[in-house]
């Protein structure tokens, strides 16, 4: 079990919030066009906790969603163990850092930050179906933590979805947190000619091998967000 930590909000300097000011003001810009709807509107809706003005107050992040999906942000050093990540998920609880990463890390950072959590995971949790799926998501993994064929195909769609998803058929947008937060792969992912946009299929996912040290050159689309329930409830009945 995981000990319980806190979000030290005293000990953010100016420099963190300049990073954080300039982080989300410039990937708010670039994703008008690029990420769906949906995240969108949940960014939007969510302006009075989640803003370039502030660095995110956990505790306001949590009222606020107290009166929406529930969800809650949980504080983690950093990568925790897939038992905890799973258990955390179960629970409503999305795990994350409480640290940025500095000015000169703008583009690149190969360990997720805050602004990685906070802004390309949090916002879509306020979403009622894709709530549901990673409630769904989380439960699953625990129930099959004694096997790590299923571990692995697991992570494999986080990977592919969660972290690095796209929606729609002929124009998809953004909606995975990995492409949300950087700046380089939210342009390359729908627009470059050198990636490959295929059709969602966890039967091929569940049997892709990925690559955190490098950007995508597959990213999957769904259709909806019901797809993605569906799937991890289809994979729960087997």
């Amino acid at each position: 079990m995981m000990k319980k930590m806190t979000q030290e909000f005293k000990k953010y300097t100016s420099q963190d919030l300049l990073v954080w000011e300039t982080l989300f003001k410039r990937q708010a810009e670039n994703l008008v066009k690029k990420a769906c709807p949906e995240y969108l509107s949940a960014l939007q809706n969510m302006k009075g906790v989640l803003n370039p003005n502030e660095i995110p107050h956990f505790t306001k992040i949590n009222q606020w969603f107290a009166d929406h999906t529930g969800w809650q942000v949980e504080v983690v050093p950093g990568l925790i163990p897939v038992e905890d990540f799973f258990m955390l998920l179960a629970q409503k609880k999305f795990p994350s850092s409480t640290w940025l990463r500095t000015i000169e890390q703008l583009d690149y950072l190969e360990e997720p930050d805050m602004f990685h959590d906070i802004f390309g995971h949090v916002p879509l949790l306020s979403n009622p179906v894709f709530s549901d799926f990673m409630e769904h998501f989380g439960k699953t993994g625990c129930s099959v933590l004694d096997n790590h064929e299923k571990i692995l195909e697991l992570q494999r769609l986080y990977w592919f979805t969660i972290e690095f998803g796209l929606i729609g058929r002929e124009d998809p947008k953004i909606y995975g947190a990995g492409i949300v937060s950087s700046f380089e792969e939210s342009t390359r992912s729908v627009e470059s000619e050198a990636v490959s946009r295929k059709k969602f299929s966890f039967d091929e996912i569940r049997k892709k091998v990925f690559f955190t040290d490098r950007v995508q050159d597959t990213y999957f689309k769904i259709v909806s967000f019901e797809v993605l329930f569906e799937s991890i409830k289809n994979y729960q009945k087997k």
